[in-house]
């Protein structure tokens, strides 16, 4: 019997690898999206050796109902992986409210009440898994990214919290905290200030969206079926 996840934010970088990598074990997946059709059209052309199903799912998760338009179009469900978010870079003195109220409604808001509506899907099985993706700065907490940071806490508070409460019926809930990874987010920095934080690393390199996508695998796996509540940090020994 087929397995079927939802990636939300699956035509970014993250959300790509996470695909092939659960494509490649043999998964059928719910690739959400909002702009990007493109990259997702190209997404589902490639992962199409693996033989699953791959449905495409539109929908705006920065608008108050955006969640209920992605909730309407899952049907078999196993699993969650909450990818789907934004990065916000500068002093908390030039933070507004409108962009403040955008990144918890998308970061914090949204992955709440999305789970909430799909929550009897899982609990019907009595198994499943649910992952979320937060950051070393939920972790840790950066300068000039106040805000970033603090969703990213309470993702991973979500985390936990959710993890006791779903354990009963057989649903594990567990996030990753990805440090400095090699996608576009990065792009506004220059390569001497990626080079200072790759000095920063002790495996000096930064990660790539495979080494993100293979702990979102193992958390999803078997071989993880006594860990919930956890917050599996990979960011090459720059925060422990």
């Amino acid at each position: 019997m087929k397995k079927f996840i939802l990636i939300t934010g699956a035509s970014g970088a993250i959300g790509q690898a996470v695909a092939f990598k659960l494509a490649e074990k043999g998964y059928s997946l719910y690739l959400h999206y909002n702009q990007n059709r493109e990259g997702i059209e190209k997404l589902i052309h490639n992962l199409e050796a693996f033989e699953g199903e791959y449905i495409p799912i539109m929908a705006d998760l920065s608008l108050p109902n955006g969640y209920k338009q992605l909730a309407s179009q899952i049907f078999s469900l196993d699993g969650i992986i909450h990818n789907a978010g934004q990065a916000l870079y500068g002093l908390l003195q030039d933070l507004t409210e409108d962009d403040l109220a955008k990144l918890l409604h998308v970061s914090v808001t949204t992955p709440l009440l999305l789970t909430k509506a799909l929550l009897p899907k899982l609990i019907m099985k009595r198994e499943g898994a649910i992952i979320v993706i937060s950051s070393i700065w939920g972790q840790t907490g950066a300068s000039f990214e106040v805000a970033y940071s603090t969703v990213k806490g309470a993702q991973i508070s979500f985390t936990k919290a959710l993890s006791k409460e779903l354990a009963p019926s057989g649903i594990r809930v567990n996030a990753v905290a990805p440090g400095a990874v090699e996608t576009p987010m990065l792009s506004g920095f220059s390569p001497d200030e990626l080079s200072a934080v790759k000095e920063e690393i002790p495996l000096s390199r930064l990660a790539t969206p495979r080494d993100i996508a293979n702990g979102v695998g193992f958390l999803l796996s078997d071989d993880s079926s006594y860990i919930t509540g956890h917050v599996l940090a990979i960011n090459g020994g720059w925060y422990m």
